[in-house]
């Protein structure tokens, strides 16, 4: 065996307390991972200890490791990642992986501590004096370095393990969360703004398996608005691989609500169309709930008296994971998860089409039922939902549209 080599360890977070059904989530991520690393090089992935191995298995697979890092950081259930070299578990070769590899790891730190994991209890030193060997090589060849035990600006870890020993420094955060896929289906109401592409992404992280409906409104939304929207749904496939986009026609509705209908109602009129619409998709796609982006009382018709107006409707739960987060925490998920910056495109979406200058914030039921009655609602659903275009999007690889 080689001395060393470079690995990728990526550590659980609450899988850990699954019980009997840590086994289903850990198969889970597995599979994930190898989709992805399929993708990137030729990689074997293994699990122990509550930590999954990747190891790179040619030369082309090492250089590509830190796409294969970047692809780990982006699977649910993982809350940190490591690049570590393993190396045969004796101190002498140990220090010898430190000297050669952490002065690089370690440079333009100041302060250090050292953290040592011995899983292994026949290997014949503890974990502090392992540690205390560490830190002194560290300090005989990384200079200006200084330990801080209290507030290390970098820890350097060591873990003896069964087979093997790993040195890793700077861990990086994983998605957290539980993997995708283990638990159920939703629908996500997917515009082109700042806050649903973050709904859908806190949804995906508690393991919900995601479709999207978008609604658009041409010619009086671009097609560039309907691009913008398959970007975001590109972004979320860092972390889903792959999610489809049902895109439906309001045009019609819109229309006849300008005509028809009080102005002050257009926007809950119009919501109460698309949760018809929306509703018909997830029973046909056997979703069990609706995700929406909605905040309370961050627009009008995001009121409580608005939102009851809407919720009347279904007959399955709405999911609205940022109903109580300001716009400064949503965008600052939405920075982190790369959406931000596609999301503030000048391309608007429907819900930017006849607004009302003074929509309705408290709205009675009855009211906004009145205004329904005058349009022959279930006829305009049937003629919107016929309109319906099925969009693939694949982390790997172009959109495709199914028939």
């Amino acid at each position: 065996m080689s001395i060393r080599k470079e690995v990728i360890l990526c550590k659980y977070g609450e899988v850990i307390l699954k019980g009997g059904n840590r086994a289903d989530f850990e198969a889970k991520m597995l599979k994930q991972l190898r989709q992805r690393a399929r993708r990137i090089g030729n990689y074997k992935i293994y699990y122990s200890q509550s930590t999954v191995y990747i190891e790179p298995l040619d030369e082309e697979s090492i250089e590509r490791i830190e796409d294969m890092t970047w692809q780990a950081k982006h699977v649910f259930g993982f809350v940190g990642v490591s690049r570590a070299f393993a190396c045969e578990k004796n101190i002498d070769t140990i220090i010898s992986v430190v000297k050669e590899y952490m002065p690089e790891k370690l440079k333009g730190y100041k302060t250090f501590k050292v953290e040592s994991k011995r899983s292994d209890k026949r290997f014949p030193m503890t974990s502090p004096e392992i540690s205390g060997e560490v830190g002194g090589a560290i300090l005989s060849c990384v200079r200006g370095i200084k330990v801080d035990v209290r507030n290390p600006e970098i820890i350097v870890h060591v873990e003896i393990r069964e087979n093997e020993a790993f040195i890793h420094a700077g861990q990086e955060k994983g998605a957290g969360g539980i993997p995708y896929g283990t638990s159920g289906h939703g629908l996500l109401l997917l515009s082109g703004g700042i806050d649903s592409p973050v709904a859908g992404f806190m949804m995906a992280k508690r393991g919900v398996t995601l479709e999207c409906v978008h609604f658009e409104s041409f010619p009086y939304t671009s097609e560039r608005a309907k691009e913008k929207v398959l970007e975001l749904a590109k972004i979320l496939c860092d972390y889903t691989m792959r999610v489809r986009v049902h895109v439906i026609s309001l045009t019609e509705i819109q229309e006849l609500l300008r005509d028809n209908c009080d102005e002050d109602y257009f926007t809950l009129l119009l919501r109460r169309y698309m949760m018809a619409l929306s509703l018909r998709l997830a029973h046909e796609l056997h979703c069990e709930a609706i995700i929406t982006g909605e905040s309370l009382g961050q627009v009008a018709s995001q009121t409580m008296k608005a939102i009851h107006v809407v919720n009347e409707m279904a007959d399955i739960p709405i999911y609205r994971p940022l109903i109580g987060m300001d716009k400064g925490e949503i965008i600052e998920v939405s920075r982190k998860i790369g959406t931000f910056d596609t999301s503030i495109l000048p391309y608007e979406d429907c819900c930017t089409v006849f607004t009302p200058r003074h929509p309705k914030t408290r709205p009675e039921l009855s009211e906004v039922i009145e205004q329904q009655n005058r349009l022959n609602f279930d006829e305009l659903v049937d003629k919107a939902y016929s309109t319906k275009q099925i969009i693939v999007v694949k982390q790997f690889g172009e959109n495709k549209t199914e028939e």
